[in-house]
């Protein structure tokens, strides 16, 4: 594969591990947005053309996996026929990191909020460092936790566990997400790399068939989550994006005070 082409995402070579970098130029956060988005969505069909590498390594520049949705971004978003295209690159893209064949190992190395949270705990194995945190802050800013949130904290924590998180948005500390199993692993910052590299390393000298087959397996049972939950979640979203709490969030936002949410 020639990933030349991509402007916010790096792509390493470290023997048959392939090392894939979320590292969008103008933010250290990688915060998503157009250009973030589209190379999201263009990253996983790539990863399913991949003939060289046998496992992937996921991980970020800068001070975040990635921090979610650019507010500035958030707020261009009021167009229908915008939203319904958004809605469905986004819907693909979490179908096609589920139907990667490789194996994912991912290294949370700063905060993975919204998007980022939900692209990380879809990998199948998640590192994180000890001072990195994650959630899926949707709620804060008046809209519904709809990329796939609403599937991947269930499957992780059970259903009482998730609402807890997504029904307020609150961050999730790395030594409390080992806990409740929601990642794999804390590792000290320092560490993350090494510990996560070699872990893919110790995937790709697996027999690949037998590797990426029990994926597959095991992936059938998110799929089945996934038909059951994301489109309501994608399709309220986009009405909630049009709502005047989301409005109102952003506003609070804008000018440092605390929202004052009405319902409508």
């Amino acid at each position: 594969m020639n990933y030349g082409e991509f402007r916010a995402i790096r792509f390493e070579r470290q023997g048959a591990v392939l090392r894939v970098v979320l590292d969008r130029p103008d933010s250290d956060l990688n915060a998503v947005d157009d250009l973030l988005h589209a190379e999201l969505s263009s990253l996983f069909p790539a990863l399913q053309n991949e003939r060289e590498a046998r496992a992937v390594l996921l991980t970020g520049a800068g001070r975040a996996f990635s921090a979610g949705g650019d507010l500035g971004w958030f707020a261009t978003l009021q167009d229908p026929e915008r939203l319904e295209h958004l809605r469905l690159d986004g819907k693909q893209m979490i179908w096609d990191l589920l139907d990667v064949h490789l194996p994912i190992v991912c290294a949370l190395n700063g905060p993975a909020m919204g998007l980022g949270a939900s692209l990380a705990l879809l990998c199948d194995v998640i590192f994180m460092a000890e001072s990195a945190t994650i959630g899926d802050p949707h709620v804060r800013v008046g809209i519904v936790a709809g990329d796939g949130g609403t599937v991947a904290w269930p499957l992780a924590v059970g259903p009482a566990r998730a609402k807890q998180y997504l029904l307020t948005g609150d961050p999730v500390p790395a030594a409390e997400a080992e806990r409740m199993g929601l990642v794999n692993a804390a590792v000290p910052d320092a560490q993350l790399d090494e510990v996560a590299s070699a872990f893919a390393q110790r995937l790709a000298a697996g027999a690949p068939l037998a590797v990426q087959y029990t994926k597959q397996a095991v992936n059938k049972l998110v799929k089945g989550a996934l038909n059951t939950a994301f489109d309501v979640a994608t399709a309220l979203e986009v009405v909630t994006f049009g709502s005047a709490d989301h409005a109102e969030a952003l506003a609070a936002l804008r000018e440092k005070r605390t929202p004052r949410f009405q319902g409508r």
